[in-house]
């Protein structure tokens, strides 16, 4: 829809798959948001102190917990950081992926096979990474409710830790990215060569 009609072998301009990647990564978070909140309010529940009460005994009671707290509003705390976290983080996997493949099959030759999908994801997930670190950071931190808002949440961590701070947990972080790009795409590949499989040259 947002390419418009293409030419047989042309492919989308990188701003075309970086548009297309943000507008489903805005769609699918914006639907997806409560159950994100859950997650995180679940995982963040005692910080760093394991001897502190738990605030949930579980899924449900998070769920019911928050609708107590804040109604059917309260399932969107933090969205718009997890918009920005998730259309950036698309973007940068998607749109990434299928440039660095399409450079490489261009100017280094390698065969479109497994091994090329495996780099080409492990560069996105790390692509991603970099690019969303500080939306991840930011999300995370709103929706364990430490925050007013979005420029509270930034400038308070900038000001009390310093820029550093929203790339905490990077390598973790690139490892969960690099490993889901790597399960996504070579999936993904590998379903494409079935329903599409290349054409054979007489």
């Amino acid at each position: 829809m947002i390419a418009g009609e293409l030419k047989p072998g042309e492919n989308p301009t990188l701003a075309t798959k970086i548009l297309a990647a943000m507008a489903t990564g805005t769609i699918g978070i914006s639907v997806a948001n409560p159950t994100d909140l859950v997650k995180v309010r679940l995982q963040s529940q005692r910080g760093a102190d394991p001897s502190k009460p738990k605030l949930y005994n579980g899924t449900i009671d998070c769920y019911k917990k928050t609708y107590a707290a804040g109604g059917l509003a309260g399932f969107w705390v933090g969205i718009v950081p997890n918009i920005l976290r998730n259309s950036v983080i698309n973007a940068a996997e998607i749109a990434s992926y299928d440039q660095y493949k399409q450079m490489i099959l261009q100017y280094i030759g390698m065969r479109d096979a497994m091994p090329l999908h495996f780099v080409c994801a492990t560069m996105a997930g790390f692509t991603a990474c970099i690019f969303g670190s500080p939306f991840d950071v930011t999300k995370t931190r709103m929706m364990a409710g430490k925050y007013s808002g979005v420029v509270d949440c930034v400038s308070t961590t900038f000001r009390t830790e310093g820029f550093g701070a929203f790339y905490k947990g990077f390598i973790p972080n690139f490892m969960r990215l690099a490993s889901w790009n790597i399960t996504m795409f070579i999936t993904y590949e590998q379903l494409k060569g079935y329903v599409f499989p290349p054409v054979k040259k007489e």
